[in-house]
């Protein structure tokens, strides 16, 4: 058999739709951030206007001496699993400083916020005797394979819809235990979920709850524990889930809640128990981020300037974007092709990064960019982008925004 006129057959088919993902190889410039190397066709150098190192601190000098002086003394690696090799104490201590963070008694590291996602809920819903998952309609995809993985009953609720949520609970036997799985800061629509309101009827249901800061941490709340920290909701949660590759500027995923269940995912958990720990030099750069935010406004104040002025520059032009309350700026396009052709129109002739997000990301007919400004864009960096978004709006012939 021709396996590979069978995945080209396939490959020909996601391209006809539009749909095939094309990487741009880029490389990140240390303190020349937004700005990125483009070794790919186009312009020699571009602005990222898609980057989820969403303030920067990537490239922040305490970050990045923390990473290279630890590095010199502790090497490249971790040496293998938590389990085999030890844990280091970069590692203790960076889970010290999450648990800190989320006003937890423990946190527990993974090498992403997709493992951490898929790990923690596929044991849950797998050692918890005849467990229900109760999971928000547009949970993310790793919430999504650790549910399946799990193999426990899912019930699929309304996204944001607390009475559909009280519906589905309430049809759920009072003895089985009841998980409730969402997001605080959703990534595509950039909206934010009810949170409190989500509480309310998950305690009134003597459910867990699960809740997802991925795109909050750092960003939300006086020490950037996220949503549920600006509205002093932490305490209420059973179990918040991060990641250290967003805001924070590093790379790896973790869990917050009490010590029994920080212990009962760390012994029984597949996706922590088997995979390699996160170098120490990461986990040192991580913690000197987090501790930074947590003390540091002046990322997140000039973040929301930047939202704002982008924004109202958007709306000046009639560029049409989905309104909402976070830093995520969808830009509709409606179309995949259109989308994928001004992406590569304003790599190539603006010196602008920003990647379509076509289907299976997000549903047929909504396809878009997704724009995530950061401090570190300048009034001239919004109003280039403007610019030449306007100029592709009138070559495209796509309809604008009326005032």
């Amino acid at each position: 058999m021709d396996f590979d006129a069978l995945f080209n057959a396939e490959l020909d088919a996601l391209k006809g739709e539009g749909n095939y993902r094309i990487f741009a190889e880029l490389e990140r410039r240390c303190g020349a951030f937004p700005r990125a190397r483009n070794h790919s066709e186009g312009a020699d150098e571009v602005t990222v206007w898609c980057s989820n190192d969403y303030l920067g601190m990537g490239q922040h000098p305490d970050v990045v001496k923390a990473m290279c002086d630890t590095a010199a003394t502790c090497g490249t690696g971790a040496g293998g699993t938590r389990n085999i090799s030890g844990t280091n104490r970069h590692h203790r201590e960076l889970e010290a400083e999450l648990a800190d963070l989320h006003g937890k008694e423990e946190a527990l590291l993974f090498s992403s916020g997709y493992v951490s996602n898929w790990a923690a809920l596929s044991t849950l819903g797998s050692r918890l005797p005849n467990a229900v998952i109760l999971s928000d309609a547009l949970n993310h995809a790793s919430m999504i394979e650790g549910i399946r993985h799990s193999r426990a009953d899912k019930v699929i609720w309304r996204h944001n819809d607390a009475q559909d949520l009280d519906r589905k609970l309430a049809a759920v036997g009072p003895d089985r235990p009841k998980i409730v799985a969402f997001e605080s800061v959703y990534s595509m629509d950039g909206d934010i979920a009810p949170i409190a309101e989500i509480l309310d009827v998950a305690e009134k249901h003597g459910a867990m709850t699960y809740i997802d800061e991925v795109h909050a941490v750092g960003m939300y709340g006086p020490r950037g524990g996220g949503v549920a920290e600006r509205e002093g909701l932490m305490d209420r949660i059973t179990l918040i889930e991060g990641t250290l590759g967003k805001a924070y500027g590093c790379f790896g995923g973790y869990i917050t809640g009490s010590k029994a269940l920080c212990d009962f995912i760390r012994s029984f958990a597949s996706g922590f128990i088997f995979t390699t720990a996160l170098p120490p030099a990461v986990a040192a750069a991580a913690r000197v981020s987090i501790r930074h935010l947590k003390d540091s406004e002046i990322e997140r104040a000039q973040h929301r300037n930047r939202v704002a002025r982008l924004r109202a520059r958007l709306d000046a032009e009639g560029i049409p974007h989905m309104p909402n309350p976070s830093h995520i700026i969808p830009v509709m396009i409606g179309d995949p092709v259109k989308c994928r052709m001004i992406s590569d129109i304003l790599m190539n002739d603006w010196g602008i990064y920003v990647q379509p997000i076509n289907y299976p990301t997000v549903p047929k007919g909504t396809e878009r960019l997704r724009i995530t400004p950061s401090p570190l864009h300048s009034d001239a960096d919004i109003d280039h982008l403007v610019t030449a978004l306007s100029s592709l709006w009138q070559q495209c012939a796509l309809a604008r925004a009326v005032a």
